[in-house]
């Protein structure tokens, strides 16, 4: 046994074991990879000769503790079956990302955030331990005070480069049956960058509140003046979402309805709890209006389970593979696009400067908002989660935003994201991987901890039989 593997105590499900296994039988040399039917990247990959492991039996929530309020699950769980799961019990994760297909080890490698982040962080804050299948073939139990807390805090934003989530235990918390939301219309961007400061400032050990009535959810929309049948201004909602036990009525945004539409037009609404978590993923938030399916016309004759993210993103991979409205475009004299698919960490107090910048330069809309503050510090010497170094008394505000551009004259694909990137980096910002990334490496190392992550690599990877995290980021590979 080396000084990677589990103790001999651990108990393991069969299906990690059977993940183990298929590993170790694998060619030493062979390059490897996650054989699985969905991603939430974005990113294009390098077709190559990758084996492929068969993860199908870690979609399961191996067991739920409602006393101690944790769950132990495989890292292919989707977060759709670990809400269905943990809801049948009052309990919830602390975050939910906004997408069902969304698994928990993929927000544990790769980040996520949603309305509750303002308080409870990031995803992988609320791990209590993480099952890893290292690139060395081991699985190893990492916690934050343990033999392998070094693997435990540079997991985050490893996207399986160190190795993969097989299982993890995770901190749950009480849910009511429904969430009141309430819109705050804003037409100038300060005041809602203080109006969010102030929020999560009031905070601070006591329950926060927005004209007397409790606050436990923030997230905002931001809609730029349009032409067509958009704000003949700026116009951004803040939405303050409040736990209750009743609801005078739920509204119900599966079907005929869309979610971000009424956010301009209701002052407040109700959702059963789990339409609140899921309020986003029916529309794609609003991506699927690229799609057709918000035309009424259209969406009536569309069955609801067809209405979920990970629909559209199989359409959208196929254009990314076979390019077809690509090419019609150019037929009929279009310029070509360029995608921009980001989300970004921008602290408070320079939100309204980033998003005025944006809005001036990049033609996208609507944009998201989240406000984000680490739970706590991380278990390291400066309290940072070395691969995605955000600041443990910082309060950051997420800003996505989702679609593509058409490419000006004198410029070439990646311009866009090149200049968000120096925007970013400028006004001492973030910028999550999971989409396209054009850093040079030396700049990327700067940003992502590159002594801690080649500390990491050389432990758990020694074989490099796992992608580098520049490669696999920005190669594409």
């Amino acid at each position: 046994m080396t000084d990677s593997e589990p103790h001999p105590e651990m108990h393991l499900p069969a299906a990690v074991e059977r993940l183990r296994a298929q590993y170790r039988a694998l060619p030493s040399g062979q390059p490897v990879r996650l054989a699985k039917t969905t991603s939430n990247l974005f990113r294009p990959r390098e077709r190559g000769a990758r084996a492929g492991l068969d993860v199908s039996g870690l979609d399961e929530v191996f067991s739920v503790d409602p006393v101690a309020r944790t769950a132990y699950v495989g890292g292919m769980t989707t977060y759709e079956h670990l809400v269905d799961a943990t809801l049948a019990h009052g309990l919830m994760p602390l975050v939910v990302p906004q997408l069902k297909t969304i698994t928990i080890g993929g927000a544990l490698t790769g980040l996520g955030i949603e309305s509750s982040s303002w308080r409870a962080g990031l995803p992988h804050e609320s791990a209590l331990s993480i099952d890893v299948l290292t690139g060395a073939g081991d699985i190893v139990r990492a916690t934050p005070d343990g033999p392998d807390a070094e693997l435990f805090t540079t997991f985050p934003n490893s996207y399986g480069t160190l190795g993969y989530a097989a299982a993890a235990t995770i901190e749950l918390v009480a849910v009511h049956p429904y969430v009141h939301l309430r819109h705050v219309r804003f037409e100038d961007l300060d005041e809602l960058s203080a109006a969010i400061d102030k929020l999560v400032g009031a905070g601070d050990g006591e329950r926060t509140t927005w004209d007397g009535e409790p606050v436990d959810f923030i997230d905002a929309s931001v809609f730029p003046p349009r032409d067509d049948d958009g704000p003949a201004r700026l116009e951004a909602f803040l939405t303050l979402g409040t736990w209750a036990d009743e609801a005078p009525y739920t509204s119900d945004y599966t079907g005929m309805g869309v979610y971000y539409r009424s956010v301009r037009s209701r002052h407040e609404d109700w959702l059963t709890v789990r339409d609140y978590l899921w309020r986003w993923d029916t529309d794609w938030f609003w991506c699927s209006r690229a799609l057709g399916v918000q035309n009424p016309k259209i969406r009536r004759w569309v069955p609801k389970r067809l209405l979920r993210s990970d629909n559209y993103q199989r359409v959208i991979g196929l254009e990314n593979r076979y390019h077809v409205k690509a090419r019609i475009d150019a037929r009929r004299g279009l310029p070509a696009r360029e995608r921009v698919v980001q989300d970004v960490e921008i602290p408070v107090e320079r939100l309204a400067e980033f998003l005025r910048w944006f809005v001036d330069t990049v033609p996208i809309e609507p944009i998201w908002l989240c406000p984000l503050r680490l739970r706590r510090p991380a278990p390291t010497a400066n309290g940072q989660w070395p691969l995605y170094p955000l600041a443990p008394d910082e309060l950051y505000v997420n800003v996505g935003f989702w679609s593509t551009v058409p490419i000006a004259e004198g410029d070439v694909e990646g311009d866009v994201n090149r200049r968000i990137e120096a925007k970013v980096a400028e006004l001492d910002g973030h910028k999550s991987l999971y989409s396209d990334a054009y850093y040079g490496p030396e700049e990327f190392w700067k940003l992502y901890g590159r002594d801690q992550y080649e500390q990491a690599k050389r432990r758990y990877d020694p074989d490099s039989r796992l992608l580098d995290l520049y490669d696999k980021a920005v190669r594409g590979r």
